[in-house]
Parts: C-alpha cells; structure tokens; sequence
C-alpha cells in the first residue's frame, strides 16, 4: 500500500499531467479502451503509474526524453523488474509517438488489456 507522501504525490501530478499524458487520458477515461477502467497517476508501492488497470494489471507509461539517460534508463528497467514481479505488466510509450500516432499507441493498448483480460 502507498504511503501518504506518494499518495500526494500522486494527486499533484493528476492535477498537472503532461501534453502527451492528458492526450492519452482523453482516450483511456470512461472506460472507452475494451469498456476497462484506467486511472492515472496511481500509486503502486513507491511507484506511481502513468496510468493503471487494476482489472487486468497493465500499467502504461509516458517516456519523456529523460527516460533516454543511461541512470534513467536503469532505473526504469529496475521499476518495471519490481512491478512485473507484482504481477503487473508495463508498457513504455515515447511521448513523440502520443503525439504521432495515437491511434497506433491505443490500438496497442487495447490489444494487450483484452488479451489479458482472456
């Protein structure tokens, strides 16, 4: 269970997300990816989810272009190691293809939460 910090942690990112972040939340919200809920912002752990389904345990994240520094880079794949041992699958996303190919990113989306959901 997430601590309060992380918990409000995560509430002020909810309420100031990035370009590519409230992009693809108009697309996820009111379970209009295979009618499954996803939240953003949510706390798993020390970690917070750019966004999360708990239903079928797939968590999507915004990769900025941060997440191409080597530090960076390890500390998402040591993330993901720690998340993946929770049972929760992740997918990575470059904020360039949100904003070039959105359709693409949901259609990936949607593909991976339905083949879990089976």
């Amino acid at each position: 269970m997430p601590d309060a910090v992380t918990q409000s942690r995560a509430s002020s990112l909810r309420k100031r997300m990035t370009p590519p972040e409230a992009r693809l939340w108009t697309c996820l919200k009111g379970r209009a990816v295979g009618g499954l809920k996803f939240r953003r912002q949510h706390p798993v752990g020390s970690y917070i989810l750019d966004f999360y389904c708990a239903e079928v345990k797939l968590a999507v994240e915004i990769d900025g272009s941060g997440h191409q520094h080597p530090d960076q880079a390890r500390h998402d794949d040591y993330r993901d190691a720690w998340l993946t041992a929770q049972g929760i699958y992740v997918l990575r996303f470059p904020a360039l293809r949100i904003r070039d190919d959105l359709e693409g990113v949901i259609a990936v989306i949607r593909d991976e939460a339905l083949q879990r959901r089976a």
